[in-house]
């Protein structure tokens, strides 16, 4: 899939048939090149969080109600000002532009296109302005991993809200990365820039390995680095990378508007729980003071339901979408998007939930197996 060192992402705009998402990994891996695929796909070390981030979901169970009175069940949801129609927005993750030639300005007219919110990571291998080329004015969060010059965060942010961003997300969980044995073994390095960050690398991101990328970020991230964000922003933060009760208070108790419970796609500290395992106890440490953002391993319907009927308020996707986007450029993101509105509107039916707040009020059962 490479000639000559060029990275020869695929570049086929089409509707695709969605099944399930997990076959679309395997598609995906068929029009890919080797380290890019492997890039986005693997986990850390071991890849037993990876693992349980899709097994986790089997712990709970969603009991099938009768006689509910449900019919066209409504998923439009509210966080900050804005209105959506599911509730589910795009994860920031690096690199687009390893799933499609189109890069994030593909993803971003698959998301405008669908109608829900983009989250913009700071490691995209886009500019702002490309980006805006796809999303056509629709709503965007944008992901920061700080830079240690506070100048530079400043520059980054004023950029980021003269794009349009409404919300600032601090990942907090990659100060360095984990152990990713198939970037490794794959000799992977970044084959495009990464146009936002690379006024404080050595380099611009281009042939540039994960490992030397995090290592010119701030390691010492502290809930003053939220004070800062949020003051210095004036938009709504949330930290991302939550995976427990007290680091989602030390979060809120630093001025968060919101916490995300992810474990990075299980791309970080291997032996990790799966995301959907803290999930529950998070939400009832946080007690509905701030939204809580939940992502890595939603791969279903049944998924979305299990995590909003946890405490989530909303879901973040995000390798699914990648792939789809490999396979089908922007109208592929827009059919893995639609497959999973229509997939959790057959799960509200089956359930007996009319709306998203019906959802949250679900109690799920322990299953045992």
């Amino acid at each position: 899939m490479t000639e000559n060192n060029v990275y020869a992402a695929p570049t086929v705009i089409q509707d695709i048939e969605v099944i399930n998402t997990y076959e679309l990994e395997d598609r995906a891996r068929e029009v890919m090149p080797k380290g890019g695929f492997g890039y986005i796909s693997g986990g850390a070390g071991d890849e037993y969080t990876l693992r349980q981030n899709t097994k986790a979901w089997d712990a709970k169970g969603i009991l099938p109600r009768v006689l509910a009175d449900v019919e066209f069940p409504d998923t439009s949801t509210k966080i900050f000002e804005h209105d959506i129609k599911v509730p589910f927005i795009m994860a920031p993750i690096a690199a687009h532009g390893l799933a499609h030639e189109t890069k994030e300005a593909g993803t971003a007219k698959g998301v405008s296109e669908f109608g829900t919110i983009m989250s913009i990571s700071a490691y995209s291998g886009a500019k702002f302005e490309e980006i805006e080329a796809g999303l056509n004015g629709s709503p965007r969060w944008f992901q920061i991993y700080m830079s240690k010059d506070e100048d530079f965060n400043k520059n980054i942010i004023d950029e980021a809200k003269a794009d349009g961003a409404t919300a600032i997300i601090l990942t907090a969980d990659a100060t360095l990365s984990g152990n990713r044995e198939t970037d490794v073994r794959n000799k992977f390095v970044y084959p495009f820039g990464m146009p936002i960050v690379s006024r404080y690398l050595t380099g611009s991101g281009e042939n540039m390995s994960l490992n030397n990328i995090y290592a010119q970020s701030k390691q010492k991230i502290a809930p003053e680095d939220v004070k800062f964000l949020k003051e210095y922003s004036g938009l709504p933060v949330f930290v991302k990378g939550i995976q427990s009760p007290d680091d989602a208070l030390l979060a809120i108790g630093a001025g968060a508007d919101g916490v995300w419970v992810s474990n990075h796609g299980g791309r970080q500290l291997d032996g990790a729980p799966g995301s959907f395992e803290t999930l529950e106890m998070i939400s009832k440490a946080v007690a509905g003071r701030v939204p809580i953002v939940f992502d890595s391993g939603v791969r279903r319907g049944e998924h979305i339901f299990k995590a909003l009927a946890s405490g989530a308020d909303i879901i973040a996707l995000g390798r699914p979408v990648l792939y789809g986007l490999a396979l089908g450029g922007w109208k592929g993101v827009r059919s893995v998007l639609e497959y999973f509105e229509n997939d959790l509107k057959r799960v509200m039916q089956l359930a007996g939930t009319q709306t998203i707040e019906d959802v949250k009020n679900t109690t799920l059962f322990d299953n045992h197996n």
